[in-house]
């Protein structure tokens, strides 16, 4: 009996285990697909591509909003080059007569250190031996007597040398063509390895001519390098130039007011882990970059510079103070976006670094963040795919929510009390997604079956398209060919401004009747809308039906366009008058350009599209873009030039779009034929091609007469063209060309940097 008591056992052990396998098998075989989705989620995060890394770092800003770091007293002072002094001093640059006077006074009034977040790149033409050559009926007397003055440079860089003055540079990615003159190094000391591979390596930089540059006791880099979503959140402290290793502003100033001779870095196999400087250790990533724990912007950190000149100020008021000395004006273009201030100057990013390293209150990402953050999404996605069977949806949400909760107090925790950036974005995001995806997949299982209906009639098409699918369904499957068309694409100018003045409704309604008159169009004119994208179109011609004349046809589509635009932009002033309501016109932009694309049914198996696909079709959405730049309605692609000669048009630009390696020639579309052989325009027109010749020769002088003669045949009755910006655009280039000129090999082609 007890033998058979043992096998009965025996056996019901073995039942259990057969029992549990096969539960098991039959569990990881339904849980495959989560499984691998967890899979490709890790794998995600261990890739950490940049919208991953963005939605990761601005969690970390909305922290900073939230609660950012306390301010305490610091001795930090900007003097300012705002708006006022440069009202009452004169626009930059200043003569370095005034500069050297400002920075006596606060030397004199027992500063720290003063470091500048501007460099002085090149010599002052308010110098007296400049003047004295350039000012004409001067007493060869006077001339002698200005030669003989000391220059400004001279002047300030006596200031510099009885002052601690760190002065300013920034990384450059071209090399820099300069007076030869050797480059001052701080002395950087290596601990633990060498961190250059690790750090951002410039291949040259803005220096200051060399009479400051060996006055100054430091020299630090006020380079701020922005992260993809342009919000600067660290900021390097060293940078490498080369071979070279260079301090940040913010460390060299503090390095000069303390008196010590050198900057001590410490790195690893891995990277960077800090630097030491005025015996301090300051964190860093593993890439020498500091995280900003950013206070609110305060003004009481800022002093005018005309303050600073106009004794207003108390003697000792920068006794013992950092000085940085930067600008809030917005027309110097040092206006940075950052965690907690969308517009804050560049000079104020290295001050609140500075008080940062003063305060040691620092913002760290622990070494042990990333795995730790790997773990708890991996962790949160296996309890999801094993518990969701057995809680059921709603009771696996509410753990999901109770666990979130903790994560991200936890997260916040550590934020507030340690400095520590731990994301828990991540993991909450990819444990809903496997949530999402169990609850549609245990609601699919229970379904016996689904029907699918794909009909031509749920793809939006052309009525062209609609009658050449009636006449042979078999056009809707997977496939393209290559044609050459004309591409159109049309966009709203500062939408979001008109958007402003409606609700929902109203702006719904405001879309559709700009969008049903411009389609009608393009429609009357054999083009096929491709898609809608919000407030802009998308068009094409020569498919599905053959046109030959198809640039011609999108030429006279996109004028007409111009003329009901105008037609609207009337019955919305009206009406506008007649509502009490701000009217603010509507214009658009448009490009056009052909080539060959491949035109055909794009997507899936389970959803296609008639589209197009091609080069030119990217080029066509640029040259939209750039209709904004040149301050003109339609602009078109050369080959749509070529095939449209009997329209008016005038010459752009030969440009290198973004996103492209090759120059195109650019054109203004100004009218149709008959507007071509009218007297003003011929004049016009070729005025205006004598003037693009003469400045690609770079007779900068002939092609500003020639662009007065074009403003003044564009002023004559009849004409009036939109080339106010155009003209300006190219006045503002020879005037650089003149202090800067292109060499000699130069071809005329201009990079443009924006979409």
């Amino acid at each position: 009996m007890e033998i058979e008591g043992k096998r009965s056992m025996r056996h019901r052990v073995g039942d259990m285990v057969r029992g549990f396998g096969k539960w098991l098998q039959q569990s990881l075989s339904k849980r495959f697909l989560p499984f691998v989705c967890l899979g490709l989620f890790l794998a995600l995060r261990v890739w950490d591509p940049t919208p991953l890394e963005v939605l990761r770092v601005r969690t970390f800003d909305f922290y900073q909003n939230f609660h950012p770091r306390e301010p305490t007293p610091q001795p930090i002072v900007i003097v300012d080059l705002d708006e006022e002094s440069l009202a009452e001093v004169g626009q930059w640059p200043w003569p370095r007569t005034v500069v050297s006077d400002m920075v006596a006074s606060i030397c004199d009034s027992g500063a720290a250190a003063i470091g500048f977040d501007i460099v002085f790149a090149e010599p002052d033409r308010m110098s007296p031996a400049k003047i004295a050559g350039t000012l004409h009926g001067l007493t060869p007397e006077i001339r002698d007597d200005l030669m003989k003055l000391p220059s400004n440079d001279q002047v300030l860089a006596d200031t510099l040398k009885r002052c601690r003055v760190v002065l300013g540079q920034a990384g450059y990615f071209r090399v820099i063509e300069r007076e030869s003159a050797d480059v001052i190094k701080t002395p950087i000391a290596e601990i633990g390895g060498d961190p250059r591979p690790f750090l951002l390596n410039f291949i040259d930089m803005v220096r200051n001519i060399p009479v400051l540059d060996k006055a100054g006791k430091g020299h630090g880099m006020f380079t701020l390098t922005p992260e993809t979503d342009s919000v600067v959140r660290r900021v390097p402290a060293l940078l490498r130039v080369g071979e070279p290793i260079f301090p940040t502003l913010a460390i060299e100033m503090l390095r000069v007011a303390t008196g010590q001779k050198a900057i001590a870095v410490k790195s690893d196999k891995l990277g960077l882990t800090g630097v030491v400087v005025a015996k301090k250790l300051v964190p860093t990533d593993r890439h020498g970059r500091i995280w900003v724990h950013y206070a609110p912007s305060d003004p009481k950190r800022y002093v005018s510079a005309r303050d600073t000149l106009n004794g207003s100020l108390a003697k000792d008021f920068f006794a013992g103070k950092l000085v940085f000395i930067g600008t809030s004006a917005t027309g110097l273009l040092d206006i940075k976006s950052t965690p907690v201030n969308d517009a804050m100057p560049g000079v104020e990013v290295h001050a609140q670094l500075l008080e940062t390293i003063l305060s040691g209150d620092y913002l760290t990402r622990p070494g042990n963040a990333i795995g730790a953050e790997f773990s708890v999404a991996l962790v949160s996605g296996l309890l999801m795919i094993f518990l969701m069977p057995l809680l059921g949806a709603r009771w696996t949400l509410v753990l999901f929510v109770v666990v979130t909760g903790v994560l991200t107090a936890g997260s916040w925790y550590l934020y507030v009390e340690k400095g520590a950036l731990y994301d828990v974005t991540f993991a909450t995001l990819s444990t809903f997604l496997l949530y999402s995806l169990l609850t549609y997949a245990n609601y699919s299982s229970e379904e016996t079956q689904r029907k699918q209906v794909r009909t031509a009639f749920s793809h939006y098409l052309s009525p062209a398209m609609v009658e050449k699918l009636a006449e042979d369904p078999s056009h809707l499957v997977l496939g393209g060919e290559t044609k050459d068309m004309t591409l159109l694409f049309c966009d709203i100018r500062g939408f979001t401004t008109i958007s402003e003045q409606f609700d929902a409704h109203g702006l719904t309604s405001f879309i559709n009747r700009f969008l049903t008159p411009m389609t009608d169009l393009i429609m009357s004119n054999g083009g096929t809308v491709d898609k809608y994208m919000g407030d802009a179109i998308m068009a094409f011609w020569n498919a599905p039906l053959d046109d030959p004349d198809h640039a011609r046809h999108a030429g006279l589509t996109a004028l007409a366009m111009m003329k009901r635009l105008g037609e609207l932009n009337q019955e919305w002033e009206a009406e506008a008058k007649e509502e009490g309501k701000k009217y603010i016109p509507v214009n658009i932009g448009v490009g056009l350009n052909s080539g060959p694309c491949c035109v055909g049914n794009m997507g899936s198996d389970q959803r296609f599209d008639y589209s197009v696909l091609g080069d030119a079709v990217n080029l066509a959405a640029r040259l939209e873009g750039q209709s904004k730049t040149y301050g003109v309605d339609i602009v078109i692609g050369e080959n749509t030039r070529n095939q449209s000669e009997g329209a008016a048009m005038l010459e752009l630009d030969l440009i290198q779009v973004k996103g492209k390696t090759v120059p195109v020639h650019i054109y203004a579309l100004m009218g149709d034929e008959e507007f071509k052989e009218s007297e003003a325009f011929t004049r016009l027109a070729a005025s205006h091609e004598e003037m693009i010749a003469v400045y690609r020769g770079q007779d900068w002088k002939a092609a500003q007469g020639l662009m007065d003669r074009c403003r003044e045949i564009n002023g004559e009755p009849g004409l009036g063209l939109k080339l106010d910006v155009l003209y300006e655009l190219y006045e503002e280039r020879m005037a650089e060309f003149k202090e800067s000129p292109p060499p000699e090999d130069w071809d005329g082609v201009f990079v443009a940097t924006s979409k």
